[in-house]
């Protein structure tokens, strides 16, 4: 499709892809800021000249310009320096013009992921292995970027829920549900996000529920809940949390969750921290494969209870069992004996994780 002229002026050819003139410089290559080359949505004939509204307030480009602009460096290949002869205006102009097209929604960037049939063919694979609703892979997850790694998948498991405002989707204390709070939430308007466990004063982030449940809400547009409690209150705090309005109505909301993301805790020998109050020395824990809201199972799922365990401030493992969407989350070879017995013990029914912790799985259930 052709791009018509301003007026006044005539188009040059544009330059062949693969080939660059002398004297040009790296930035006639690249968008502004050295962002990548994507496609431009065509407005349907030559649009009518308009002002483009920017982040900033009122742009003074005609919606014209911008289209040409764009067209021109994205589906004709066309340098800075070309597009800015064609236009008449400077190139510092046209890196300005490429940007407004971006921000109006005029070119839409797309990168393709080169091991998407691998972690689809693995996440149905790994479906059927474990019994479950469905399974989410992504590629890779590095520690220092898990939450942005994890968004995409968690973006799928959380539209598979089809949640309307008013619904209840609970969420987990734990570094990878941490890490997903405060990276890419997908939106969620007028979800209710509620706490599963106690840990209101944890000194340590991880275990911060509440401040997990802000973050997340925050990023997704959802209403959190909050639950004023520890994770393991003594008896006569226990006992007055029962007679707490506002405490049953967190309780409530558990009831009646649509769709839940659970970290998965890793066998407790192997980690560095636990949730503040709870007898770690005991030596109950030693059998402790891993936990879902702080309801400690062994290799085949099995509850292990210890001294307090009646006095925890968490989701049981009957509603996690009767929520519609329990996506566990968990990435690592760590984890793989922990994911097994969550799904084992009921806790979750659908999972989130990365490829090399998928083909782990696998390995472990031949």
């Amino acid at each position: 499709m052709s791009v018509p002229a301003p007026s006044g002026q005539t188009p040059t050819g544009p330059t062949p892809t693969g080939q660059t003139p002398s004297g040009q410089t790296p930035s006639d290559r690249t968008g502004p800021g050295g962002a990548p080359r994507g496609t431009v949505r065509p407005g349907g004939g030559t649009p009518e000249p308009a002002v483009v509204a920017s982040d900033g307030g009122r742009s003074r480009f005609p919606l014209d310009t911008v289209y040409q602009a764009a067209r021109m460096y994205y589906l004709e290949d066309a340098t800075q320096s070309e597009i800015a002869a064609r236009l008449g205006v400077s190139r510092p102009t046209v890196s300005r013009l490429v940007s407004e097209a971006r921000r109006a929604g005029l070119v839409r960037i797309e990168v393709v992921d080169p091991f998407q049939d691998e972690t689809v063919g693995l996440a149905e694979r790994l479906r059927v292995a474990l019994g479950l609703q469905a399974v989410y892979v992504t590629a890779v997850t590095h520690a220092a970027t898990l939450g942005v790694d994890l968004a995409e998948p968690v973006a799928a498991a959380v539209e598979a829920m089809r949640l309307v405002p008013g619904d209840a989707v609970l969420v987990s204390s734990g570094s990878t549900v941490h890490a997903i709070a405060h990276g890419a939430v997908p939106p969620m308007p007028g979800v209710q996000l509620v706490p599963t466990v106690g840990g209101q004063a944890d000194p340590n982030q991880w275990f911060q529920t509440n401040e997990i449940t802000r973050a997340a809400a925050e990023r997704s547009g959802a209403i959190p809940a909050f639950l004023f409690a520890q994770a393991l209150p003594s008896e006569a705090l226990r006992a007055s949390l029962d007679e707490d309005p506002a405490f049953q109505h967190v309780v409530g909301l558990w009831s009646r969750a649509k769709g839940a993301v659970l970290g998965i805790g890793a066998p407790v020998a192997m980690r560095d921290a636990m949730a503040r109050g709870l007898p770690v020395d005991d030596a109950v824990f030693d059998r402790a494969t891993g936990d879902v809201c702080l309801n400690f199972t062994g290799p085949d799922g099995e509850p292990i209870e210890f001294p307090g365990s009646d006095r925890m401030v968490r989701t049981s493992r009957e509603v996690l069992a009767a929520v519609p969407h329990a996506v566990g989350v968990a990435v690592g070879a760590v984890k793989v004996p922990s994911i097994i017995s969550a799904v084992r013990g009921r806790l979750v029914n659908e999972l989130v994780t990365d490829a090399a912790t998928a083909r782990a799985l696998l390995d472990a259930l031949d």
